[in-house]
Order: C-alpha cells, then sequence, then structure tokens
C-alpha cells in the first residue's frame, strides 16, 4: 500500500494540537510545520511522535508549499488544528491506497461544530477549502497572505471524498474574535495599492452578512448562524477598514511638555 504524510501547520496551538494528532496516528508520517510557537505547541507534537519543522510565517501560501516540500510520503494529508479526521475518511483513504487512485487530489468534505451544534447552514456546509488530499507534485498554492489558492499541476481534474472530517473552528467567542482580528490584518495585505474607503468597508461588510446569514440561510441554524454572519461582517469590514487606516496614515496629536505653572515642581 502506498503511504501518506499529513502535515499539520501550527502557531500557538497547545489547546488543540493533542486532539488533531490523535485523530491521524494511522498515517506512516506526521510533520508538524510549526511557525516559533511560544506555548509548547511543538514540544507536545514532538512527544506524540511527529516532526517537527520551523518554518516562519510569511503567508498561509508560503507556508504550506514548505510543509509540503517537508513531507517524504507519495501521498499527504492536510489537516489544519482545528480540524480532526474522521474514521469514515481514514479508512476512505486507505481504501483508495489500497488500489490505484483515480484522482490525483482530493477536495475533503468538512462538518463544522460551533455553538454546542453542528451547522448545516451559513456555507458551512459541505465546506471545502483547497484539496487536503493529494498525490506529492500534484499542486501547489498560491503564495497570498491569506485564503491562498491552489493550482492543480496534473491533468487530472480533483475528485472528492465521501465521508466528511470534522472542523472546531472557533472553541470560544475569543476565538471568533482573534481570529476576526488576524485574518483581516492578512486580508489588508491583499489590498495593499488599492484606495479604499471607510463607505466600502460598510458595504462589503455588510454583503458578508446577508450573504452568509440570508442566502447561505444561516438563520436557520439559530444563534450559531448569527454568530458565524457576524463575524464575517467583522473580518470583512475591517480589512477594508485597515486599509483605509493604513492609506490614511492619521496622525496623533501632540503638544509640547507641560510642567507645572511657575516654575518646576518642588522637590
Amino acid at each position: 500500500m502506498q503511504k501518506v504524510s499529513v502535515y499539520i501547520i501550527a502557531y500557538n496551538e497547545a489547546g488543540k494540537i493533542a486532539d488533531t494528532i490523535n485523530s491521524v496516528l494511522w498515517a506512516d508520517e506526521i510533520v508538524l510545520a510549526d511557525s516559533a510557537s511560544t506555548d509548547g505547541t511543538d514540544r507536545i507534537a514532538a512527544e506524540m511522535g511527529a516532526r517537527v519543522v520551523q518554518i516562519p510565517f510569511e503567508g498561509f501560501g508560503h507556508l504550506r508549499n514548505r510543509a509540503i516540500a517537508a513531507c517524504t510520503h507519495e501521498w499527504i494529508l492536510s489537516i489544519d488544528t482545528d480540524e480532526q479526521c474522521t474514521p469514515e475518511v481514514r479508512d476512505e483513504i486507505l481504501a483508495l491506497l489500497a488500489g490505484t487512485p483515480a484522482h490525483d487530489a482530493y477536495l475533503v468534505p468538512r462538518q463544522n461544530y460551533f455553538m454546542g451544534q453542528w451547522i448545516r447552514h451559513s456555507g458551512w456546509y459541505p465546506n471545502f477549502r483547497q484539496p487536503q488530499f493529494f498525490r506529492k507534485g500534484a499542486m501547489r498554492y498560491g503564495e497570498s497572505p491569506v485564503h491562498e489558492g491552489y493550482e492543480l499541476l496534473t491533468s487530472k481534474p480533483a475528485g472528492r471524498l465521501e465521508h466528511a472530517i470534522w472542523q472546531i473552528p472557533f472553541r470560544n467567542f475569543e476565538e471568533v474574535v482573534k481570529k476576526a482580528n488576524r485574518y483581516s490584518t492578512l486580508g489588508a495585505l491583499k489590498l495593499s495599492g488599492r484606495r479604499v474607503s471607510m463607505g466600502q468597508a460598510l458595504f462589503h461588510g455588510s454583503w458578508a452578512f446577508i450573504k452568509h446569514y440570508l442566502f447561505k440561510r444561516g438563520f436557520l441554524d439559530g444563534w450559531p448562524g448569527f454568530v458565524i454572519a457576524l463575524g464575517n461582517f467583522e473580518g470583512t469590514f475591517y480589512r477594508y477598514a485597515k486599509q483605509y487606516e493604513a492609506q490614511a496614515k492619521w496622525p496623533l496629536p501632540t503638544q509640547p511638555p507641560l510642567h507645572r505653572p511657575g516654575g518646576s515642581p518642588s522637590a
């Protein structure tokens, strides 16, 4: 049977990394692409049998391409720290590798869990990102800092696995806010050089909310659907607002040093 490597990208994910690694212990190799974590993520991964490689963060596309290069086997499964492989996906992959896979790259559906329930709408189910199971050399990622695209390097189209992995994107509301902040900062880099306005920030943010809450039927997910839509509003709004801030270069108010009236302060 052909062998499979798993790569995981991480930065300060000590609270999640064990669950992710536990879900892929069946693989022939686990590679943690760490970007100088300070909370022990790399130590935990190494103790669980992963091979840790340190890769400075220069955007997610660059990080993923470097992680692929660190894998040694013919087939690669990409799992993030907020994702977990399931027994059904494991068995589907092993069945493919026991024969001759029809494709060189496969999209993998993701089933999202948020606020105590499985999300069925909001654009989160079935939820796909770039192909997550692929033959080494069959694809590469774009070098965008966030929401990186990909290019297939094979004549075969991407296939799809039937079964879904788990994604637990947020374990609490603090993570919702943190991710919106981080991704909006990285997203603003993609707008570098563009002239934007606060009106555009409001328009694009509002459209992101409407798209997820109404058109992707987030309202059917109850409060989790509302929070998901609101998080998309915030991430999109601040992406444009941060670019507007960068181009505006607002100066801070200044004033001369203030001394006590009538002379120097007493000793």
